[in-house]
């Protein structure tokens, strides 16, 4: 199977061949304040299955580890830590083309789970934006 994506502005595309090797919705604090949203999808793929077109803007988050976006649009898209996970880099699964065909299989650092995210079922909800027919 292959996947393809990119950020929101066209200027980076990447694909990856073969099988994710995990698919997890992150609860961290860094990936929030990274992301600007209560959680990230990272769909895992073998370093040397992902090809990556456009130059995008590497950021040290932390020692050892990166996180990669678009310098134009500012899109989020890939976190490496060799340390951790030697091999393998994450994709942010949102940027994927289909997204929605590529549910994720677990919840990670649940510790720090926003605590307002049990309630999120029972908000009020709307088709599109409240008040734009």
């Amino acid at each position: 199977m292959g996947f393809a994506g990119g950020c929101q502005c066209g200027a980076i595309r990447y694909s990856a061949a073969g099988e994710a090797a995990h698919h997890a919705l992150c609860h961290c604090a860094d990936c929030r304040k990274s992301s600007g949203a209560p959680m990230v999808g990272w769909i895992a793929f073998a370093e040397d299955a992902l090809a990556v077109e456009g130059a995008p803007f590497v950021y040290e988050s932390s020692p050892g580890v990166t996180r990669t976006f678009c310098g134009t649009c500012g899109t989020g898209l890939f976190y490496r830590n060799p340390a951790m996970l030697p091999g393998i880099v994450d994709v942010q699964s949102a940027t994927l083309d289909d997204a929605a065909a590529h549910a994720p299989g677990i919840e990670i650092m649940v510790a720090e789970r926003l605590p307002w995210l049990d309630q999120v079922g029972q908000l009020r909800r709307f088709e599109r934006y409240p008040g734009m027919d």
